[in-house]
């Protein structure tokens, strides 16, 4: 049991039993580094209920405790704070009731607890970019977090493989293309693809400007350029049925899906179900028309069909235009019911979407309430700021953004530049350098996005990522491999155990390191519950921080005392295999060697 748990019930029977009152809760706190205790109980808040001195109060509490709980050594009293220590004996019995347990701090699955995430969801006219890159790393993280708290997890993404802006790309292609394929250009799919809507959008611009230029107004120009009503033409064939457009179509998109498949790969995201919009467009109109005999919805006069939700603090919110077509909405209701006939398991969906679709969400997490779906109940849009450059703001239609692929080449080179120049890699094979490199490049760039609340909007700066000093992937995994060198050493001493000797003192470093590791399952369990793969991120930190400390102030094989010789080595590998599971819930892979 947690000491926190123990010392609860322990201070509520001795409120009890010295003054009759029966306290509700008890605030706990970590004891400040200057006053002597592991754990602080606040006194302030008791004063409601008990009457008196703050300061006698936690000495009559802290001599009850101290005389009725064994894992009590001893307290000191501070104004209204009670510091309580605790004795070296508990975490001890600690550490070895986790020794064997390779999953440790990992949650036990439960199939009727499922959960579906939603990242990615790309259009197929351009390849992934920084901005996918966040969102895929808070989406899969997520998932994994999610795993480890104990729920079922499903991950999958829509792909928005239809509509004026695919059409742009086809366009453009079969206009100018003269036959080129990925193979033909040695680009990947989707590179080739989203060229050619950077070339549509150019000529697009020409037209307009020239239509300008003739007397035409703008506004005017921007909806009846040549190239916009031929693409918006395409769009209808495609709709239609048209073979040889739904043909193009089908090639292009298959570009852009190998591509995609080989920047995911590459990233270190997989799905377990995927989506299209050209499957899903059409649903929800079926349940919007339902909802209108309920009176959920309701009909204006020109036949268009919406909700009122006015009442709640939103607006009105169109689910049907009135020549009968779906929006974006109708669509995202169709397809979050589909989702659960799909799988009927799933008792909630999160959807990892940026921030400026806060509204969309709220509106549609309120429809399928009110439309009745018990599982509504616990929708969750995980709302994610943007990631900016110094360089500024990314417009897919000019070619400004920075592509996916190609930052992680970045990330992978600087890696590669910042540790030649630590000069520490002689013995590696090529291979293995290249391997290294790439471990310690996305790491940077994983730990980078994901240490931020996704909820922040980030400034990436790709060199102070690749740091190995302070808060950063490398800084961590330099730690991990530091720890392999320790067991592997101590591997070629024969210095092995399966538990330590509890009749020894602990070396404070040895104390914080063991109360850190203890705070590992609830951190899972934070994370999970806030959606936050930052807090996994800073734990590990905080983690790797609190070992470099033990690290520099003790003696780990060169201690002479055999059972703390053996207790530091078990110390420290339990502390790898710590930091190796919570970068696996960041996508983060850990080096054996650097």
């Amino acid at each position: 049991m947690k000491i926190e748990q123990l010392l609860t019930a322990k201070v509520k029977e001795a409120v009890s039993a010295i003054f009759e009152i029966e306290l509700p809760t008890v605030e706990f706190q970590p004891t400040r580094k200057d006053f002597e205790g592991d754990i602080t109980a606040v006194i302030f808040p008791m004063l409601r209920y008990v009457k008196g001195n703050p300061e006698q109060i936690g000495k009559q509490i802290g001599e009850y405790l101290k005389e009725q709980l064994g894992e009590v050594e001893d307290y000191n009293v501070i104004k209204g704070f009670l510091n309580i220590v605790i004795d070296d004996s508990y975490y001890l019995q600690f550490f070895n009731s986790i020794l064997d347990t390779s999953n440790y701090g990992l949650g036990i699955s439960s199939a009727k607890n499922a959960v579906m995430v939603e990242y990615s969801s790309p259009n197929t006219n351009k390849p992934l970019h920084l901005g996918h890159i966040r969102n895929n790393l808070l989406g899969y993280s997520v998932a994994e977090i999610l795993k480890a708290s104990g729920k079922k997890v499903y991950k999958t993404q829509i792909i928005n493989d239809r509509g004026i802006h695919i059409c742009k790309s086809m366009l453009a292609w079969k206009k100018w293309g003269k036959e080129e394929t990925p193979e033909s250009s040695g680009l990947k799919g989707d590179k080739l693809v989203g060229n050619y809507y950077v070339a549509f959008d150019k000529a697009y611009k020409e037209e307009v400007s020239k239509l300008v230029a003739e007397g035409v107004a703008r506004e005017k120009a921007e909806k009846e350029a040549p190239l916009l009503l031929e693409a918006q033409n395409m769009l209808r064939s495609w709709e239609a049925g048209e073979e040889e457009v739904v043909g193009l179509w089908k090639k292009m998109n298959g570009w852009v899906y190998k591509g995609f498949d080989e920047t995911y790969k590459n990233l270190g995201v997989d799905f377990d179900q995927l989506y299209y919009e050209s499957d899903t467009y059409l649903l929800g109109k079926d349940v919007v028309a339902d909802g209108l005999s309920k009176g959920v919805f309701y009909k204006k006069e020109d036949g268009s069909v919406w909700i009122d939700l006015t009442e709640e603090g939103l607006d009105e919110k169109i689910v049907l235009r009135s020549d009968g077509t779906a929006v974006y909405m109708t669509q995202d209701i169709g397809t979050a019911i589909q989702r659960v006939k799909d799988y009927p398991d799933i008792g909630g969906l999160v959807y990892t979407v940026g921030n400026e679709q806060d509204y969309h969400f709220k509106v549609l997490f309120l429809i399928l309430k009110k439309l009745g779906y018990s599982w509504a109940e616990h929708l969750y849009h995980l709302s994610y700021g943007m990631v900016d450059l110094p360089s500024g703001k990314m417009k897919s239609r000019e070619g400004t953004v920075v592509d996916a692929d190609d930052l992680m080449n970045a990330m992978t080179k600087t890696a590669a530049d910042i540790s030649e120049e630590l000069g520490k890699l002689d013995d590696y094979t090529e291979d293995e350098k290249k391997d290294l490199y790439k471990m310690i490049g996305l790491g940077a760039l994983k730990y980078y996005i994901l240490k931020v609340d996704p909820k922040k909007r980030i400034l990436f700066n790709p060199e102070e990522s690749v740091d190995f000093q302070g808060n950063t992937g490398p800084f961590i995994q330099y730690t991990y491999a530091r720890i392999q060198s320790i067991l592997r050493k101590a591997d070629k001493l024969s210095i092995s155990g399966t538990e330590v000797e509890m009749q020894q003192d602990l070396h404070q470093k040895e104390k914080e390191l063991l109360k850190q590791l203890q705070l590992f399952p609830e951190t899972i369990q934070l994370a999970a519950t806030n959606y936050s793969p930052a807090l996994i991120a800073n734990y590990t930190y905080d983690l790797v921080k609190e070992f470099n400390s033990f690290y520099q102030q003790v003696s780990i094989l060169g201690e002479a005392n055999e059972e703390k010789k053996t207790f530091r080595v078990l110390l420290s590998k339990k502390v790898a295999e710590v930091i190796k599971t919570a970068f696996g819930l960041l996508g983060i892979q850990v080096p054996q060697r650097m």
